[in-house]
């Protein structure tokens, strides 16, 4: 199970650090843009897309760094359920916006942080 929980840590991080870096770099128009999954940026200002980007680059960060470095290790099912409720807005816009197939990716994402949260919290927590 400790493997699992690594495994899907890692990508989870892969994919979160990637998408909060777009969205730290790139301008709302250019995210929009970039393909009819991002046209959520519209219902929303520049600031709260860079937000939400700063947030998911911690939360990457969050996953991976305080287990490696056995620093707070308890910070990783903290960030694991801080993505897990990125992840509930995401849905909850993308019902708003009725875009029930791209919600399915959020689903998964979902699913994946809340089954780390779950599994570093209950299953196979860090200990000292």
């Amino acid at each position: 199970m400790n493997l699992a929980l690594w495994i899907i840590a890692g990508v989870l991080a892969a994919a979160y650090l990637f998408a909060g870096l777009s969205k730290l770099t790139l301008t709302k128009e250019k995210l929009s843009a970039i393909s009819s999954s991002a046209k959520w940026v519209d219902d929303f200002s520049a600031g709260t897309v860079k937000a939400i980007g700063v947030l998911e680059v911690l939360g990457a960060m969050g996953l991976i760094v305080p287990a490696v470095l056995d620093i707070a290790p308890v910070l990783v099912p903290l960030a694991a359920l801080g993505l897990a409720m990125i992840m509930v807005g995401a849905v909850t816009t993308r019902l708003r916006r009725q875009e029930f197939k791209v919600m399915v990716a959020d689903l998964v994402y979902l699913a994946l942080a809340g089954f780390v949260a779950w599994g570093r919290f209950a299953l196979e927590p860090f200990t000292g």
